[in-house]
């Protein structure tokens, strides 16, 4: 896991039959920011240490940084080129994966492209739409910028098919698929230890309070029971506020997530522009049924029908859900393991070794 010793990192024995020991992960995103990039990079991290993997990360949290505006979770890094490579050059690394188009991406990104050093990439969050949902522009303008910092990535990992093809369709070329897991050890059925003093069915929805993550869709649903949300971001006071019939419960981690996704009846997923949902699986894991809108991330996780029920009538696909049963729903959550999601990602980063970097490009 990742240190910071101050100096440059011991030699390691060459690689040996397209293998490697030490790998840098480049990330806009860490703690104690909490989504689904920071939880996904650093399970990886978890799993690839325990297979002798030596992981370092290259993070915001190592430099000055500013707020992201309207968005004061969200801090991005002020480094310099120059302290960029300086940490590079002390992790001495065998693979460079950069996981966010931010400004530490940009920095990793022309550190490879001047030593000419092949490196992954990886498709995590929507930015154009995101982008365009706070000011008056173009997604199309935010997917150009997508194809510059993408293209010179021997591989840039996406985590469904149908992103896959969506991608495509705007210009970025050399996908792969890198899927997601859950740890079904954590998030697994139980007694439903929450809610018994509020009106059932209980239906639960967990994620960012932000605007992207459309959660008014599940707020206004005309459904019977009690709606509980379990997160925070920018739009919590607001609606709070608005819907005082809701329970909102801010954020929850652990075990104590774990009781609360088990004592669900259905979780609702109301998002739109997810690229995944690491929160439809956890739910699946803890034999909770799902409802969504059928967009991607969804329809690429819920292609069991018996595990969940998609529509575009968010409150058919809600009663739908409450007639399936929670072992369907946990059967097919045990599809979406880690270990297969890691083995996804050094599969990729094993071809991408035998990749010709590109030349170096603004």
């Amino acid at each position: 896991m990742d240190r910071d010793d101050g100096g440059r990192a011991p030699p390691l024995p060459p690689p040996q039959g397209g293998s490697f020991r030490r790998l840098l992960i480049v990330t806009d995103a860490w703690h104690p920011q909490i989504n689904g990039v920071v939880r996904t990079l650093d399970t990886l991290g978890r799993e690839l240490a325990a297979r002798n993997i030596e992981v370092r990360y290259l993070t915001p949290e190592r430099f000055w940084t500013v707020p992201v505006p309207t968005y004061a979770e969200i801090r991005l890094s002020l480094a310099t080129q120059g302290a960029v490579a300086a940490f590079i050059d002390g992790v001495a690394p065998d693979c460079i994966h950069i996981a966010t188009e931010g400004p530490l991406g940009w920095q990793a990104r022309q550190y490879c492209l001047d030593r000419g050093l092949v490196f992954t990439t990886s498709f995590h969050t929507r930015f154009p739409e995101y982008l365009a949902a706070r000011v008056p522009v173009s997604p199309e303008l935010g997917y150009g910028y997508l194809r510059w910092f993408h293209w010179p990535a021997a591989r840039t990992m996406v985590p469904t098919p149908s992103l896959m093809v969506e991608l495509a369709g705007h210009g970025l070329g050399h996908l792969a698929l890198w899927s997601r897991g859950v740890d079904l050890s954590r998030f697994s059925p139980g007694p439903k230890t929450w809610f018994a003093d509020l009106p059932g069915p209980h239906l639960l929805c967990v994620g960012r309070v932000a605007a992207e993550k459309n959660i008014t869709a599940f707020l206004d649903l005309d459904v019977p029971g009690t709606k509980i949300v379990v997160g925070d971001g920018p739009d919590l006071p607001a609606l709070t506020r608005r819907y005082p019939e809701v329970q909102f419960l801010g954020y929850r981690f652990g075990d104590e997530l774990a009781e609360i996704y088990r004592s669900a009846d259905v979780f609702v997923f109301p998002s739109r522009t997810d690229t995944f949902g690491n929160v439809v699986i956890e739910a699946l894991a803890s034999g909770v049924p799902v409802a969504a809108y059928p967009v991607t991330g969804p329809r690429d996780i819920l292609t069991d029908p018996t595990a969940g029920a998609l529509d575009e009538d968010l409150g058919v696909a809600v009663r739908r859900a409450l007639t399936l049963t929670r072992a369907a729903a946990r059967a097919h959550g045990c599809r979406f393991t880690i270990p297969a999601s890691v083995d996804q990602f050094l599969s990729h980063l094993q071809l991408a070794r035998q990749a010709v970097p590109m030349a170096a490009a603004g």
